[in-house]
C-alpha cells in the first residue's frame, strides 16, 4: 500500500513537471588522438583496433638504438661524476673551493644530461593515457613520424563509460537544471532509459539556437543517437 502511494506521488509530480524535448548523440567519457612527439621510424606496434589497454601501457615505439646508446653514456658519466663529487664532498674543507666547485658543476651537469637523455628515450614510446579501447590505428611498422608535424597514430576511448550529449531549445535555458532526469530511447532500441543531467553548457549554438547538456551512461556504442524528454520540476 505504501509503495503504491509513493508511486502515485511520483506520477503526480511528473505530471506537474515540465517536459523538454531533447536529442542526443552518445559520446565516450574520454576520447583522445595519440601521436609521437619525437621523430623517428616506427619499430614496434603492440596493439590494434579493438585492443583493450591499461594506462601507461606501451602501444608502439620508435627505433631508438642510438638514443638508448646515448642514454647509457649519460648514465656512465653520471655514475662517475657522482662518485667524484661524493669523494670531494668528504674533504671539502681541505681542498681549494674552486676545485670543489668544478667537481660539483660536473656532477650537476651530468645529472641534467642524464635527465635529458632519459626524456628523449621515453619519447620514443607511445603510451596509453588512460584505461580504454583502441578504436583507430593509423600507423604501420616502418612509417616515418615527425615531432614537428604530429600525425595521429591511434585513437583511444574509455572502455564502457559514456555520456549523452544532449541538445535542447534555448528557450528552455531557465527551466533545465543540473540533476534533472532525462528519459530517453536509443534509435533502433525499443527499451527506455533514464539518467541525470550533470553538466549544462554555458552558451547556445548560434547556428541552431540549441543548448547542450550531458548525461552519464554506460556501454552504448559511441555515435548512436536518440531522443527523449528532460523532466524539470520548474513549470514552463
Amino acid at each position: 500500500m505504501k509503495k503504491a502511494f509513493i508511486t502515485l506521488l511520483m506520477l503526480i509530480s511528473m505530471l506537474n513537471a515540465a517536459q523538454i524535448y531533447a536529442t542526443f548523440v552518445v559520446k565516450p567519457i574520454q576520447d583522445a588522438n595519440l601521436a609521437f612527439i619525437s621523430s623517428g621510424i616506427v619499430d614496434k606496434i603492440n596493439v590494434t583496433v579493438g585492443s583493450e589497454v591499461k594506462k601507461g601501457e606501451v602501444l608502439a615505439q620508435l627505433e631508438n638504438s642510438d638514443i638508448k646508446a646515448m642514454l647509457e653514456v649519460a648514465k656512465t658519466s653520471y655514475k662517475y661524476a657522482k662518485k667524484d663529487y661524493e669523494r670531494q664532498l668528504k674533504i671539502k674543507s681541505l681542498i681549494d673551493e674552486a676545485k670543489f666547485d668544478t667537481v660539483a658543476n660536473k656532477y650537476e651537469a651530468s645529472k641534467n644530461q642524464l635527465a635529458y637523455q632519459q626524456a628523449l628515450y621515453n619519447k620514443t614510446f607511445l603510451r596509453a593515457p588512460f584505461d580504454g579501447v583502441i578504436y583507430a590505428k593509423e600507423i604501420e611498422i616502418g612509417d616515418a613520424v615527425s615531432g614537428m608535424m604530429l600525425k595521429t597514430a591511434f585513437r583511444i576511448q574509455s572502455k564502457t563509460q559514456r555520456k549523452l550529449l544532449l541538445s535542447f531549445d534555448q528557450k528552455n535555458r531557465n527551466i533545465v537544471k543540473i540533476g534533472d532526469i532525462f528519459k530517453y530511447k536509443i534509435d533502433g532500441d525499443g527499451n527506455g532509459y533514464s539518467g541525470k543531467i550533470f553538466k549544462i553548457y554555458p552558451r547556445a549554438n548560434l547556428d541552431n539556437r540549441k543548448i547542450k547538456a550531458e548525461v552519464l551512461t554506460k556501454n552504448f556504442i559511441p555515435g548512436l543517437f536518440g531522443d527523449g524528454y528532460i523532466i524539470s520540476q520548474i513549470k514552463k
